[in-house]
Order: structure tokens, then sequence, then C-alpha cells
């Protein structure tokens, strides 16, 4: 890794970002706030339907996102906001779609804009269906993790389609408590592979391998940055 400023992804569907400084010392920046358990649900909640809505949208630029299915969070799991005709699905994920490890995965603060393209919709997207479900009748992140793990292998999520990746280019999300909350990047979803045949993590690499789904599903994901926002805007680079 070089010695600039950091964003690692881990993530919506989502992703977690985990904020990196001092990298010229080795050393990575905590996270401000601990989030030992879930906090109450309303501050999981977006107030606004439309502003979710449009948040959600905000992932992927509107040539694909305009078409793509919107899902919003209620209190129960994600209600469709809006019927899709491109088979893309636009969400905007909460924190327990981090990896088990993550020291915010009940961080009430992150919305993480995602779209899926059609394969991920179909084989990566139940998770987090299955996720939030859990998440929203109380269970712990032990039991999120495990009950992840158990409907993989029970058959009740499906299998990880090829050519599944998602995009994650909101000028407006809310990854982590650290750095600039943010990066505008890509993920590629793959069945688990040594990092180091994708180049991953490598000195100046554009590619990071992020532990999403260890423990819970046989899929690596691949984060590779991008230099602009959904908008069309520069974005910070890695």
């Amino acid at each position: 890794m070089n010695h600039r400023r950091l964003a690692v992804i881990a993530s919506l569907s989502f992703a977690l970002i985990v904020g990196m400084s001092g990298m010229k010392q080795g050393h990575a920046q905590a996270p401000k706030t601990a989030y030992p358990n879930m906090a109450p649900l309303d501050q999981y909640l977006m107030a606004d339907r439309n502003v979710e809505i449009a948040l959600a949208r905000s992932a992927a630029p509107d040539a694909i996102s305009g078409d793509a299915k919107i899902l919003v969070l209620g209190r129960h799991g994600y209600e469709t906001a809006v019927e899709g005709k491109n088979g893309f699905v636009c969400v905007v994920e909460r924190g327990w779609m981090s990896p088990a490890d993550a020291p915010e995965f009940w961080n009430p603060r992150i919305r993480g804009p995602i779209c899926f393209n059609p394969p991920a919709a179909r084989s990566v997207l139940p998770a987090t269906y299955k996720r939030t479900e859990m998440a929203l009748t109380g269970r712990t992140k032990a039991e999120i993790i495990e009950g992840n793990r158990a409907a993989f292998e029970k058959g009740e999520l499906p299998a990880l389609e090829p050519g599944a990746m998602s995009y994650m280019m909101s000028k407006r999300a809310y990854l982590t408590d650290n750095g600039d909350h943010n990066l505008a990047h890509l993920m590629f979803y793959a069945p688990p592979l040594e990092g180091g045949a994708w180049g991953a993590d490598l000195p100046k690499s554009p590619v990071m391998l992020v532990p999403q789904f260890k423990g819970a599903q046989p899929i690596d994901v691949f984060v590779v940055s991008v230099g602009r926002w959904s908008d069309g805007s520069a974005a910070p680079v890695m």
C-alpha cells in the first residue's frame, strides 16, 4: 500500500468503509465511536421516503439508476418503492452489511447507497434482505452472521451468479465515521480466490479485497475505486 490516505471498503451489498490514515506509520485510525449494540430502530430509518429513494438512485449514474428498482427500509424490512425496468436494484444499505468484525456494524449513521446489476440483484441482494430481517427482529451481530451462514448452507440463499457487481458512487453516502466518510467505487463479487490473482492490496494497485461475507457466504468482494461520483463530478481516488 502507498503513503496516500486510503479508504478501504468492506460492503452495502453494502459495503463497510474503514477510513485509514497515518499510513506512513503503518497505523489505521480507530473509529471515533464504539457501537457494541444495535441503536433504537428509528435511528436507522429515514423519515422522508423520497429522500431515501433519491439517495438510493445516487449510487449509480442516471443511465443505470433511472430505470432501476428502488427499495427503501421500513420497520419490517426493505420495501419496493419504485418498480424497475432494467434489472438493476438500488438500495441504501445499513451497517449490518459490514464484515462480522467491523467496529461500525451497528453504526446508525451509516448510509450505503448501492446499485446491484441483475446477476448481483438475484444472488447477492438476498443476503441484504436476510441480514436486515434478522437485525430488525433483534438478533445480535453473532446471530446475524451465523444466520446468514446457515441460510446459505440450507439453500435459502442463492449461489453467486457470474458477472455480479455493484455501483457505490454516491456523493452523499456515509460509510464510516473516519476520514471523509466516503469513497466512489465499484464492487465485483467472485468465488473465494487468493487476492493476489486479482493484484489486490498490492502497492499502487486500485483493487482491494474486502472480507464482507467472511464466515457467512463463500463470496469475495473486490473493490475498485473510481475517479468520479455518479453525477460525473471528480471524486478522490486512492
